[in-house]
């Protein structure tokens, strides 16, 4: 943060304990010290330890970060002081006040019988009763599914955008769009195949889920897999391939390849296709023949599935 931005600060939060900004003085190379470590002001008049203690009591010195740069010719003093940004709130939660690592999603309340859920509202309720992600605080409402459960195709993206977080649905907003043309030119709909993500909680700004995040919420949508038992599973996009396969390549790597996913409590495992996200093919098009490859494959795919149980039958 630079300087004015120090400045705006003080003058934001100058009713703060009753403390007048004014009273502090108005002096920019006094406020300028004052943004620099206390080991740095081994001289304080009465002034100046008033700014420093004001300084102080707000943890400006504990839990941000104050930093200098070597002066050059041609900028203010003032402006080489760099501070870091003040700490954000989450509904009025400080975010330092949220665990450094994630919870031990076994040793939640809520996730200690989550092997014993055998019902996809069950695990919807579980899920909208969890309170260990923060991201929770922050959404408008908790993105589960959509789509035929009984399909054997099932698509896992990483977390909810802005139009999703409003409807409450996975893949509506322009990349969900382009999802529903890509599986339809395969013959499938949301009537045909079945729809979730990694992360049921918009993140801010639609950023990538952290890894704190991700394992908080993985073990929902591994138990969502193993209700749903589909015969397939793609994988949209990095974050959801790099979740569920444990693999740390790049997307442009693992797309078009089909793995096995599997867990304890699956009878056999699934094949799952990497490919990428529709975000990331509305941004790159030229992309997208990579991408109906990929859809090709599932379409083979499902298929061979079709032959093999009309010859059972």
């Amino acid at each position: 943060m630079t300087y004015s931005k120090a400045h705006q600060w003080f003058k934001k939060h100058k009713k703060l304990k009753g403390i007048s900004f004014k009273s502090l003085g108005n002096d920019q190379n006094l406020l300028k010290q004052t943004c620099l470590p206390k080991q740095n002001l081994p001289h304080l008049n009465p002034r100046h330890a008033l700014i420093w203690s004001f300084v102080t009591k707000h943890k400006l010195s504990t839990s941000h970060s104050f930093t200098t740069r070597p002066f050059s010719n041609n900028v203010e003093p003032h402006r080489q002081f760099s501070v870091a940004e003040p700490t954000r709130t989450l509904h009025n939660r400080p975010i330092d006040d949220y665990p450094s690592t994630p919870k031990s999603p076994t040793n939640s309340p809520s996730m200690s019988g989550l092997d014993n859920i055998a019902s996809l509202d069950e695990l919807r309720q579980v899920i909208e009763n969890f309170d260990d992600c923060p991201l929770k605080a922050l959404a408008r409402k908790t993105v589960f599914s959509d789509g035929n459960p009984k399909s054997p195709v099932m698509f896992i993206g990483e977390a909810p955008g802005a139009e999703e977080d409003a409807q409450g649905l996975p893949f509506v907003g322009l990349s969900g769009q382009l999802l529903d043309r890509m599986m339809n030119a395969i013959g499938l709909d949301r009537t045909k195949a079945y729809i979730s993500n990694i992360v049921p909680w918009r993140p801010p700004g639609n950023r990538t889920p952290s890894p704190i995040e991700i394992a908080q919420c993985l073990p929902f949508i591994q138990r969502h897999i193993e209700i749903v038992k589909p015969r397939i599973i793609v994988l949209v996009g990095a974050t959801a391939v790099k979740a569920l396969l444990q693999r740390q390549d790049g997307i442009m790597k693992l797309r078009g390849q089909w793995f096995s996913y599997a867990t304890p409590k699956l009878e056999s495992p699934i094949a799952a296709l990497a490919t990428f996200h529709p975000a990331y093919l509305l941004r790159s098009p030229g992309q997208k023949r990579e991408a109906w490859k990929d859809m090709l494959m599932i379409q083979k795919k499902l298929n061979s599935f079709e032959e093999e149980t009309s010859s059972h039958a």
